[in-house]
């Protein structure tokens, strides 16, 4: 993940986390260097307010004009984000100013339509509010 020192032993990731749970861009996260300058990520100190929504796109077979419409529907409701082509996926970075309720219409719509599956990578009680979905990793 890209990140930018704060200098003080934090980060503040600076991308949306493709794959690890439970953080957002933005979050500020404590931080350990080892003896080989790898910089190995701790706690989360302040979180941003950001979600993270992840989705495989079915649409199309994912393809790069798949994804491309998808980022730029998103877009148009207040996310950014980026696609990759590997695993025919695309990341949402979900500000908390984003229209969450029609995100989350639209992210349900688009499963239902079998154009995509999504999964919560990070949410804030805010948009656990808009629905009922869980998110990753928490009980039933």
């Amino acid at each position: 993940m890209w990140a930018v020192d704060l200098g003080d032993g934090t980060v503040r990731l600076d991308n949306t986390p493709w794959f690890v749970r439970g953080v957002a861009s933005g979050d500020i996260i404590r931080v350990e260097i080892d003896d080989e300058g790898v910089c190995w990520a701790g706690e989360t100190v302040r979180a941003s307010r950001n979600c993270t929504i992840r989705l495989i796109v079915l649409k199309d077979g994912g393809s790069a004009a798949a994804r491309q419409s998808v980022l730029d529907v998103f877009h148009r409701l207040g996310t950014t984000g980026e696609g990759i082509e590997q695993f025919r996926m695309v990341a949402l970075d979900v500000p908390p100013d984003a229209g969450l309720r029609q995100i989350r219409k639209l992210l349900e719509h688009g499963e239902a339509q079998g154009w995509w599956h999504w999964e919560e990578g990070c949410v804030t009680a805010f948009w656990e509010s808009t629905g009922q979905r869980m998110s990753v990793g928490a009980d039933p």
